[in-house]
């Protein structure tokens, strides 16, 4: 009895002592840190969850910002296939043209077959009296009598050697433009029509927008060299295809030569019209500015085409060229299945690619 309660007090005691002790309050110290970190460890993850997002919400939105980018991908990818396939078509005429920019249109449906540069603009050259040509089919009924002033005559060629003050007959005239690519006879209707080839000229650019082309702008009747003046493939694509619906006008392109009401001849500039299978009519054009600048129409098998281009070195190696590789493409895209909800035809990659080879 006595024993043990001598052990008890030493026990007691020597407990007491390590308390006492620095090493003993250091353990004791850390023991009661200890145990309050992890009562605050508790609170601290308690209070994470009870502020944190709700995370059923952050999959929903997560879910919708997924379906928004699906969907503007699915209205951009047709534009993705459709830049693929023009780089391919592209790389496939690379080295075989000589042209700036080139253009090739679907006549029937307006639906770009190719395109190079197709929106670079440019001095359209003589091309431009496709405009002047067709306004002044609109505007005379042929047998009205146009009255060449000092100006006109004076144009450089090419031109009819109209002489100043006399009369010639707007039928003639607008022969003299659309196959000779006359610039004094361009001048003559342009005054004729509008007062001035200022005046008309701001007509051209108006009837242009109304056709469908966007980037061109008339300055001159004929086509010659000003500043500011532009066209570009695209839009002397879109305006002679337009035009061609004129009977008039495209009877006039289709014609290799005719005489005057004087007796003269006059021989379209559109050699493509005896050298190449399918031309229907096209218009010419250079100037050292311009290059050499075409636009025409092209019927095979009851398809047609227009081609058109700008800053040619070799214009009817690249008219060739174009024309050839147009219907290929036009062909590959008459298999392709049409997508009845749009109207417009589906192409998968796969097939966007298979068309240019």
């Amino acid at each position: 009895m006595g024993s043990f309660s001598c052990r008890h007090i030493l026990s007691v005691a020597l407990l007491v002592f390590l308390l006492a002790s620095p090493a003993g309050a250091q353990n004791h110290a850390k023991k009661h840190v200890k145990k309050h970190a992890e009562k605050a460890k508790v609170v601290s993850l308690h209070s994470s969850h009870k502020f944190a997002p709700d995370q059923g919400k952050i999959t929903a939105k997560q879910e919708q910002c997924t379906k928004v980018v699906k969907r503007v991908s699915a209205e951009e990818h047709r534009g993705e296939w459709a830049s693929e396939e023009s780089n391919a078509a592209n790389a496939e005429l690379q080295g075989k043209l000589t042209c700036r920019s080139a253009y090739i249109m679907d006549a029937r449906t307006g639906r770009a077959l190719y395109a190079r540069s197709a929106d670079r603009p440019g001095q359209p050259a003589s091309t431009i009296k496709i405009i002047t040509g067709l306004i002044a089919v609109e505007s005379f009924n042929g047998n009205e009598m146009v009255r060449a002033s000092a100006y006109a005559a004076n144009m450089p060629a090419s031109k009819v050697y109209l002489k100043k003050g006399v009369s010639y007959q707007a039928n003639d005239l607008i022969n003299a433009v659309l196959l000779a690519s006359a610039n004094d006879a361009s001048v003559a209707l342009a005054e004729k029509v509008a007062g001035s080839e200022q005046a008309f000229a701001r007509l051209m650019t108006k009837k242009a927008e109304a056709l469908g082309a966007q980037n061109t702008i008339c300055k001159s009747a004929n086509g010659l060299t000003k500043e500011g003046q532009q066209t570009t493939a695209r839009d002397l694509a879109t305006v002679f295809n337009r035009a061609m619906h004129n009977p008039e006008f495209a009877e006039r392109m289709a014609t290799a030569q005719v005489h005057t009401s004087d007796g003269k001849v006059l021989r379209s500039h559109n050699k493509a019209l005896w050298t190449l299978d399918g031309a229907v009519g096209g218009k010419t054009g250079y100037t050292v500015a311009a290059g050499k600048t075409y636009v025409g129409k092209f019927q095979r098998n009851g398809q047609a085409i227009i081609v058109a281009l700008l800053g040619s070195a070799s214009m009817w190696d690249d008219v060739a060229t174009l024309v050839e590789h147009g219907f290929v493409k036009q062909e590959m895209a008459s298999r392709l299945p049409v997508d009845n909800t749009s109207g417009r035809m589906r192409v998968s990659q796969a097939n966007q690619k298979s068309m240019i080879r």
